[in-house]
């Protein structure tokens, strides 16, 4: 794959980060799990380093303020050219803005948000070109996925923000019934779940993110060795062997074989 820089797409998911109340216990848990490195990163929110794979960012962890005692959980941030603008446009379609948007050191601009059942989520502005990385490999995001108790509206808002394109744009195959997936030009980006009927009303809608490894079976047992808790047990999807995790701390991550989404 080239090397040649290149924005991300306006509401392609670009970054995902997770906030812990032990942050050198997270990191370990995540180098034994994924053999993730760390570099420092942005302060303006705490304690911040970025976990690298193969020389490359893949994700962020941070500390929470010891006086906030929070649940912890993946978030996913969609890309923007113009995060101030994004802002408005998500208070303008329902949704709120709770943190930003605010500078982030040299790379880049961000804000946290919410859509309008709840589900929070970030916004990133690179400063800088980023060089694209290759999907699939082990260790890395793949996808990420919404769980929402009335998707077909929460879509709308999704595709007013970031424009979106209706679902089966630019495929042949029919919608997958209590999945929307969402579109930029043609090309897969995300989705949006029904959520089932027996979630708990206090986890709400939330966004999910999908790591690859290697052996999901492996990657399940490993989990569980670490100190973390397996929610769903490996099975054969339509989109190939997953599970749902969580680790230490309690924040939910579902596991894919690389190069299946």
């Amino acid at each position: 794959m080239t090397e040649a820089a290149t924005r991300r797409t306006p509401g392609t998911p670009c970054w995902t980060s997770l906030m812990v109340h032990g942050l050198a216990a997270t990191q370990d848990f995540y180098h034994a799990l994924f053999d993730w490195e760390f570099t420092p990163g942005p302060q303006q929110l705490g304690a911040y380093v970025r976990a690298v794979r193969d020389g490359r960012p893949v994700a962020g962890l941070g500390e929470l303020p010891k006086e906030r005692q929070l649940p912890v959980s993946w978030m996913t941030y969609l890309a923007s050219n113009d995060a101030d603008e994004t802002a408005e446009m998500i208070r303008a379609c329902g949704g709120t803005v709770a943190v930003g948007p605010l500078d982030a050191d040299e790379a880049g601009r961000m804000l946290i948000a919410a859509d309008p059942e709840g589900a929070v989520f970030g916004v990133w502005q690179e400063e800088e070109h980023a060089a694209p990385r290759e999907a699939g490999l082990p260790g890395t995001p793949v996808w990420h996925e919404l769980t929402a108790r009335e998707p077909g509206a929460v879509a709308k808002f999704y595709q007013m923000v970031f424009g979106y394109e209706p679902d089966g744009t630019g495929s042949t195959l029919a919608p997958e019934p209590g999945r929307r997936t969402l579109r930029l030009a043609g090309r897969p980006v995300c989705a949006i779940r029904s959520a089932d009927p027996d979630l708990p009303r206090d986890r709400g809608a939330h966004w999910m993110t999908h790591f690859a490894v290697a052996e999901v079976d492996e990657a399940v047992r490993r989990v569980a060795e670490l100190g973390g808790r397996v929610v769903e047990p490996p099975s054969d999807r339509a989109t190939g062997r997953a599970a749902l995790v969580a680790d230490r701390e309690g924040a939910a991550f579902t596991i894919v074989r690389a190069a299946e989404v």
